[in-house]
């Protein structure tokens, strides 16, 4: 006879059985993709093992900015895991934990996973709960850090706070806490400025239709655009394992009647059925992109494409000098010249992260070796999508590693063509930044409107990464400051002030200072000025400034200091000749050289030029050598473009000694005192003896 409880209760250990069975596979699952950076499965998996309710929830995650991974059609479906994001540059290669059970590991994990595929919404609730566990002290500063990402800084200022005077073991990620928290004071500063910026996202029948839309870049054109796109009726070879809204694809639209066309595809051979994005063409029209599989996640490659009356041949990987086996080398921008590659890649040798590069292209299109932009534009996180605008000689790229709203922020950072040094990043701020990550910045060369990328929204169907437009209020220049008596510093009332383009593409205007001696003018974009006042009975004074390189409105001031006209000669040191002779040194023209620029800043000013000998010698004699240098100066003077009738030669001789004869003849002959006082007489000066008004209509020269 059987005993029935018995078999009741066996069976009734078969679900336990089952159960612990299953969460075995599921936990085995979920590491093995955690392990290949697969967190979107990983999330399904850890959440299954937690609460099998969870699995009903719907995951639609958010992009990566540098590539995307988007996974085709699996023989396993895992409803609605779509998408996969990087590795985090700041994960740490060593978990810190304490006491860590099944049950820590897996909810710890779980939260990595969310905020890992930057669903924030659900790491933070996971996060709090490690923090109140206690047993992974890092998962404080992840608290943090994804309360960053969903804008709550004040809330995530109070966590970073509490995370550093834990005093953690985590020396590294305790120096990024403490850098969070002033990107998180920035963006409470920033969130409170309004900047007349008007930003909007794409329509979606153009732009940001499917699964994901990103890198705009200008095809040759402001009214033609290439971008990045995620959609049905991409390039595929078997539709029953490849799916093209999962597929990165490039095309291309163009603007007729300031609408956008319908978007056009590439086509083979430039898209394939692994991922292609994030495409520059250079001026002779051939096509660099990136190109990067789902398989081998840690690899994506530059490519080359060259046309031929609008058709292209088979595309081709840059050389190691770009791509580097093992490593990533994306997002390509070549400069509107067609000198200057810049890219992005996480090879060995950076900084950290991904970092940004630029090469040489030669006059035959090949790239030479790259070049880190060094410290001045890189840092331990990731720099990434570079554009260069060149009117403004400005460098604009996407970092996590600079203070930020958080994730990837848009910096630009102007380059110094003297020297070739880039100025200390500057945040774009909100409305163009957010705490999502944006990036794909471009501008035209108006630096009135452009295009950028972001995932700021949430993504209800799958729209994650979205294309925006930003229109900027007219960037405008303007000028002003005051003209002083450089002896007294009292203002100068009715001063000229002269504004002239160096390049003489525009004619020069002027301004006229008021009662207070102040002067305020507007100025044009992308110019460099040479600025003078002047005031009669006064020497003028010169200063250059510029709006070139200028990337927004800005107030540019310059003061200027006149020194009032003796009514002597002016010593002009340094002038020496052969000797017993008219002949000019080269040091001399050298200082007759300063003779000339100050006769062109003063242009309404004649002089004197003369010439004096000492005592000694024959009297006729002395005049004419003395004649004849003062001419010598003179006509090296004319030769610079002085008018003729600007300038007279007059030689003294010994007529006009400065020590009197009497006076040397008391000095001990040939004594040091003695020469001195004779090389004082041998001298050369000038003397304003003629000023014209200063006029508007006067200035020709």
């Amino acid at each position: 006879m059987y005993n029935y409880r018995f078999i009741f209760f066996l069976f009734s250990l078969f679900p336990l059985v089952f159960q612990g069975q299953s969460k075995r596979i599921w936990i085995e699952s979920a590491d093995n993709a955690y392990a290949k950076h697969d967190y979107a499965t990983a999330a399904y998996y850890y959440a299954k093992v937690l609460d099998d309710t969870t699995i009903l929830r719907t995951y639609v995650l958010p992009y990566e900015a540098q590539l995307v991974n988007l996974k085709m059609k699996s023989l396993f479906k895992v409803p609605e895991l779509k998408i996969t994001r990087r590795k985090d540059s700041i994960t740490t290669a060593k978990e810190e934990v304490t006491n860590s059970s099944k049950y820590d590991f897996v909810l710890y994990r779980l939260a990595q996973c969310y905020r890992l595929n930057y669903d924030y919404t659900h790491a933070v609730p996971a996060y709090k709960v490690c923090v109140d566990r206690k047993v992974y002290p890092d998962a404080r500063y992840y608290y943090a850090l994804s309360l960053m990402h969903l804008k709550q800084y004040q809330q995530a200022l109070l966590a970073f706070e509490d995370y550093v005077n834990s005093r953690p073991q985590n020396d590294s990620l305790m120096k990024l806490a403490q850098k969070k928290e002033s990107s998180c004071y920035f963006a409470l500063d920033s969130i409170n400025a309004k900047r007349p910026v008007k930003v909007r996202m794409m329509d979606t029948l153009v732009f940001n239709r499917g699964t994901s839309n990103f890198a705009p870049m200008y095809y040759l054109s402001p009214n033609k655009l290439i971008f990045t796109s995620s959609r049905r009726g991409g390039v595929v070879t078997d539709p029953e394992k490849q799916d093209s809204r999962y597929l990165c694809d490039l095309y291309w639209t163009q603007q007729v009647d300031t609408v956008w066309q319908r978007p056009v595809n590439f086509g083979r051979p430039v898209n394939t059925t692994l991922h292609e994005g994030s495409g520059v063409f250079t001026p002779d029209e051939v096509m660099l992109f990136t190109r990067w599989s789902d398989v081998s996640r840690n690899e994506a490659f530059i490519y080359m494409a060259r046309t031929t009356d609008g058709k292209f041949y088979e595309a081709m990987k840059l050389g190691p000098q770009i791509n580097t086996p093992g490593y990533k080398s994306v997002n390509p921008f070549v400069s509107f010249d067609g000198t200057k590659l810049f890219f992005a890649s996480n090879k060995p040798g950076g900084k950290g992260g991904f970092d940004l590069y630029v090469s040489n292209i030669d006059e035959n299109g090949f790239v030479g070796e790259a070049k880190n932009l060094g410290d001045a534009v890189n840092t331990s996180g990731d720099e990434v999508t570079p554009f260069f605008h060149a009117v403004s000689n400005t460098l604009y790229f996407s970092s996590t590693g600079w203070s930020g709203l958080g994730g990837l922020d848009i910096f630009k950072s102007s380059l110094n063509v003297d020297d070739s040094v880039y100025s200390i990043p500057k945040n774009l701020a909100a409305p163009i930044n957010s705490s999502k990550d944006d990036a794909y910045f471009i501008m035209e060369r108006t630096q009135k409107k452009g295009f950028f990328s972001s995932d700021r929204e949430d993504c209800p169907g799958g729209h994650c990464y979205d294309i925006y437009e930003f229109i900027n209020e007219d960037i405008k220049f303007d000028l002003s400051g005051y003209v002083f008596d450089q002896q007294t510093n009292e203002p100068i009332p009715n001063a000229l002030v002269t504004i002239k383009d160096v390049h003489d593409n525009d004619e020069p205007f002027f301004v006229v200072t008021d009662e207070k001696g102040y002067y305020f003018t507007e100025l044009k974009p992308d110019m460099e000025y040479f600025l003078k006042a002047q005031k009669t009975k006064y020497f003028g004074d010169a200063g250059n400034i510029a709006t070139k390189g200028l990337t927004e409105t800005t107030h540019l001031e310059k003061d200027f200091f006149l020194n009032k006209i003796p009514a002597g000669d002016i010593e002009i040191e340094g002038v020496e000749y052969d000797f017993n002779k008219a002949t000019l040194r080269p040091k001399s023209m050298e200082i007759l050289d300063k003779i000339v620029d100050l006769l062109k800043l003063n242009d309404n000013i004649s002089i004197e030029l003369s010439s004096h000998t000492d005592a000694r010698g024959n009297d006729a004699y002395n005049m004419r050598l003395s004649q004849a240098r003062a001419q010598s100066c003179v006509d090296y003077i004319l030769s610079k473009g002085i008018a003729k009738a600007r300038i007279i030669a007059n030689g003294y001789g010994e007529t006009r000694p400065i020590i009197p004869e009497d006076e040397i003849n008391k000095l001990v002959p040939k004594s040091p005192e003695f020469e001195a006082a004779h090389q004082k007489n041998r001298r050369t000066a000038f003397k304003v003896i003629g000023e014209a008004s200063i006029n508007i209509i006067n200035k020709t020269q």
